[in-house]
């Protein structure tokens, strides 16, 4: 897989002149997997802002920015945190579980009246922003030689509400996804997920 990403970087290169980072783009792309099982050692500082950064670098519609994300690392709150959440082994053995959050309002002028006061809205496009989110660091956390796995939270109400009352969030946040982040012994390996049938050029 990784000489199919060098080869589709190649071949760009050739024929766009595509910056020689496509190569490293694609394999880090490509190399993404699900990993469900970490040593339990502590993630750096360091490296746990690099990959939240990397996050908050997603697309947003309207550059609304809705994520707030919450780093978990004290272990002695994850049974309250995550209580029934049958995710427990994997959060328990992560070095930390990230909890990306999204606020579905927003406050601004309306577009129908840019210039007039602020008001409060709903925002129809959170569940966009964070999707984008979560792969952003699901992707940054491969580049480091990092394991993580997207546990489903939203729209559960059996894992959201027990985030919801542990955090104390407010009424307009939403947990979205749950990610324990982790060092791993390497033998997760990526699927192949590219499927030609199901790419449509100008008609399906």
């Amino acid at each position: 897989m990784a000489a199919a990403a060098m080869l589709f970087g190649a071949c760009c290169t050739k024929q766009c002149d595509t910056p020689s980072t496509s190569g490293v783009v694609m394999e880090n792309i490509l190399a993404r997997k699900s990993v469900r099982s970490y040593n339990g050692d502590t993630i750096p500082a360091e490296v746990m802002e690099d990959l939240l950064r990397a996050a908050m670098a997603a697309p947003s519609g309207r550059d609304l920015r809705p994520w707030q994300i919450v780093v978990m690392t004290d272990k002695s709150q994850y049974e309250t945190v995550f209580e029934g959440n049958f995710n427990m082994q994997k959060f328990m053995e992560s070095g930390a579980v990230i909890i990306l959050c999204a606020d579905t309002t927003f406050t601004a002028p309306t577009r129908e009246d840019p210039d007039g006061p602020a008001v409060t809205q709903v925002n129809h496009l959170w569940r966009d922003d964070m999707g984008a989110v979560t792969e952003n660091l699901l992707l940054a956390v491969e580049a480091y030689g990092l394991g993580a796995c997207w546990t489903a939270c939203y729209p559960y109400p059996d894992r959201m509400d027990p985030i919801k009352k542990a955090l104390q969030l407010p009424a307009t946040v939403v947990p979205y996804a749950v990610v324990p982040i982790g060092y791993h012994d390497g033998t997760t390996q990526p699927k192949d997920k590219w499927d030609p049938a199901r790419v449509h050029y100008n008609k399906w």
